[in-house]
């Protein structure tokens, strides 16, 4: 068998790369198992009765767990998401406070997406008068939220917001209310409520991950092609060089 001589550089090309093309291929798997769990918590809580919001403090973990709220909107501190998009076309989503006879609870209810096609107007939107019964499930973020620009304390509402932070505007209302966004189910009072429940399938991180094994695959095959491709054009230049010596 003709040894095996790949070369100083290629070899250490593929130890920086092929650690890192597994590690991502890796990552990518466990991410998809992880959106695959939380798709499947999403179904059951959103298929379960809705509990009351006196009972919120019973559960440790509330994401998408269906909540019934009857109380009353507050228009006159509203919250519009900047940068939501829907079948292409760009808008905001309205939260607003609202709080609940039940329990006294001030929460935020996301009242859905409506679309802002000319930014030199303010998106149009009403607010229920009367007393409103209506569901919701919480929304916990899977992640730090990022705020591209953050409107000061004492800034005009309705606020353009590209996050919600619930506590700190509670806090700047000087009002005690609950830390989680909730999303309204569809009724009277939303407008539409398509929620994505993941930016990510769990089948396109399953892709990206068989991506990343794949050049990791094709990684290992062009270092065992190029270590024995240039070890036979050593071996060819060796004997041609000794022919002519000879």
């Amino acid at each position: 068998m003709r040894p095996f001589r790949p070369g100083i550089a290629p070899t250490v090309v593929v130890l920086l790369l092929l650690p890192l093309l597994i590690f991502l291929g890796t990552w990518q798997a466990g991410r998809a198992d992880q959106k695959r769990e939380l798709l499947a918590v999403y179904a059951e809580r959103r298929a379960g009765d809705p509990i009351s919001s006196l009972q919120l403090s019973h559960y440790a973990d509330l994401a998408f767990r269906r909540v019934h709220l009857f109380g009353s909107f507050d228009a006159q501190h509203s919250v519009l998401l900047d940068n939501r998009t829907r079948d292409g076309r760009v808008g905001v989503e309205l939260l607003q406070p609202f709080l609940d006879q039940a329990s006294g609870l001030w929460v935020w209810v996301n009242r859905g997406w409506l679309p802002w096609p000319d930014r030199r107007t303010p998106p149009l939107f009403t607010t229920p008068n009367s007393p409103q019964s209506l569901e919701a499930w919480v929304y916990v973020a899977p992640g730090a939220t990022f705020q591209l620009h953050a409107d000061p304390a004492d800034s005009q509402w309705p606020r353009l917001l590209t996050a919600i932070d619930a506590g700190a505007l509670w806090a700047q209302l000087g009002r005690d209310g609950f830390a989680q966004e909730m999303r309204m189910e569809p009724g009277p009072a939303a407008y539409r409520v398509d929620w994505p429940v993941v930016a990510m399938s769990p089948e396109k991180h399953l892709g990206y991950a068989v991506q990343w094994f794949a050049l990791a695959l094709a990684l290992c095959g062009l270092y065992l092609y190029f270590g024995w491709h240039n070890n036979k054009e050593k071996h060819h230049g060796s004997s041609h060089e000794s022919t002519q010596h000879v």
